[in-house]
């Protein structure tokens, strides 16, 4: 499926430049987020070889733990949670969070500098 349209959308909506983020490169994705816990984040790095950048868990607290992301292709989103594949087109250094009654995307420059 096509989300172009709604991820140019969140762009426009936000005042972002649209990043294509096309569907083969992958994302790394916590577990927890298929089991619908609520709310959504997601993070984007710089992308690197064939990563996207994105980085994307659900709950309130972000793991430290080296096994809490798990690399799948952003194709295999819409099986995980089809909603956050409109905020994929934001650029590297931009975040999201999102809840049923509730967004909010951002731009964090602290995840541009190592």
């Amino acid at each position: 499926m096509d989300y172009s349209k709604e991820q140019k959308i969140i762009c426009d909506k936000f005042n972002t430049d649209f990043i294509e983020t096309p569907s083969f490169l992958k994302v790394g994705i916590s577990m927890n987020v298929k089991e619908g816990l609520q709310p959504l984040n997601g993070l984007r790095l710089l992308p690197e070889g064939d990563t996207s950048g994105w980085y994307i868990w659900a709950g309130e607290t972000l793991s430290d733990d080296p096994t809490f992301f798990k690399p799948i292709h952003i194709v295999h989103l819409t099986d995980w949670c089809p909603d956050i594949i409109k905020y994929l087109a934001l650029p590297p250094g931009y975040r999201f969070l999102t809840s049923l009654n509730y967004e909010d995307v951002w731009e964090d420059v602290n995840l541009l500098t190592k």
